[in-house]
């Protein structure tokens, strides 16, 4: 039986009354974030293992973010059959057997095959999870709800390097997955339980939704916005391992424990990020965010040996502010039933660009002698989109 609060036009809760809720979904999102990230750390052991090159290696980020994508452009069809709650646990069954299996198939064919059906079921789960949020709280507070909910990818990227460093010295690489895959299926039983909320069906992307959200300017803004703010923190994180292995002469073991290091004070930032998000507006965070992480971002790629050091604990702490405020920004630009179907289009196309076609640059740079000069590239793009970020509108600035 439905309780009210499961409705989607029920009363919304405050932020305290809905925080159990609330973390119990950033649980679910954390071993879903471990499930891709987790090649990002093991990516030198891989390559090594393979024998691929570079740019093979930063594909394999291309391929999970390709199914990714489409699992988000099709999510408004399976939210309009399946509860939002239903889609999450699902979510997290698919990606458990996915991870189950993979061992059986070692070579980069059959990798980059499972790594689509991983993007794929890791992707279902944000058009789900962001409308079981908003419509778990009052959106006065959604800057600081999602910015717990951010808490599951900084974890993530904190403790992947740490798992995978632990486990590979007991086990070989390619059976480090089904551990992850048994977690989260055990994981996303007990969210179909015991969780709370989402329990309502999503919008289903009609002709008549396509031509509004297509018509909106800053639908486009956002995708751009937003696939920089995936390629700042995810896409730089992916080939963070190999440009510092590779490029700068690090120490493989010790790259992975500094890069878990650095990743610790995205947990604070995030809550300083919901905070300053709901303080000021997502728009003028946003501004301020990418400022600062893209003037970082380019000297990520610039510095060398001990200065280098410096640039790899605050990139992040910067780079992973983004979240709060852009959910927060991307939950306004279009009508609250379009909530659903806006993440399900924005977030595929610009982490296609963010979590895909950055690392592929990046490993591509690599190939030619300078990760560095593709790390820069990004975060001179990020600083300049600033002149796009002037052009973003608000759902409630449109019919004002």
């Amino acid at each position: 039986m439905k309780s009210e609060s499961d409705t989607p036009y029920a009363p919304r809760k405050s932020l305290t009354a809905a925080i159990g809720p609330i973390l119990f979904l950033a649980a679910i999102f954390y071993l879903n974030f471990v499930s891709r990230i987790i090649f990002a750390p093991l990516m030198p052991t891989i390559e090594k293992s393979l024998g691929i090159s570079h740019t093979k290696a930063g594909s394999f980020f291309f391929f999970t973010s390709l199914g990714y994508c489409v699992a988000l452009f099709l999510s408004g069809f399976v939210n309009k059959k399946i509860t939002h709650k239903n889609v999450i646990a699902l979510s997290g069954l698919g990606i458990g057997v996915i991870l189950l299996i993979l061992p059986f198939f070692i070579s980069y064919e059959a990798i980059i095959l499972c790594l689509i059906f991983l993007g794929f079921a890791t992707g279902i789960y944000l058009p789900s999870g962001i409308a079981t949020i908003t419509h778990l709280v009052s959106p006065e507070n959604w800057g600081k709800a999602f910015s717990i909910h951010e808490w599951a990818p900084n974890l993530a990227f904190i403790t992947a390097p740490l798992i995978a460093e632990l486990f590979l010295k007991w086990m070989p690489w390619e059976k480090i997955f089904p551990v992850v895959g048994g977690l989260i299926i055990i994981a996303s039983i007990l969210f179909l339980k015991f969780g709370r909320g989402g329990n309502f069906h999503g919008q289903s992307p009609n002709l008549k939704v396509l031509k509004t959200l297509f018509t909106t300017r800053s639908f486009w803004i956002m995708i751009f916005i937003f696939g920089l703010g995936v390629g700042g923190s995810f896409g730089i994180y992916t080939m963070l391992p190999l440009y510092l292995v590779t490029g700068r002469g690090f120490d493989g073991a010790w790259v992975n424990t500094l890069i878990g290091l650095s990743r610790i004070s995205g947990l604070f930032m995030t809550l300083i990020s919901g905070w300053l998000t709901d303080r000021i507006g997502p728009k003028k965070a946003i501004g301020i965010i990418f400022v600062t992480s893209g003037t970082v971002t380019i000297f990520l790629g610039i510095l060398k040996g001990n200065f280098l050091l410096p640039a790899i604990f605050l990139q992040p702490l910067f780079a992973t502010c983004f979240f709060p405020a852009g959910f927060a920004a991307l939950s306004r630009i279009t009508s609250h039933d379009l909530q659903n179907v806006t993440v399900s289009f924005v977030i595929p196309f610009s982490f296609l660009m963010g979590g895909g076609a950055i690392p592929a640059i990046i490993g591509f740079a690599g190939d030619l002698g300078s990760f560095g000069a593709g790390i820069s590239f990004v975060g001179l793009i990020t600083v300049g989109s600033l002149l796009a970020l002037h052009f973003l509108r608000f759902h409630e600035q449109e019919i004002a």
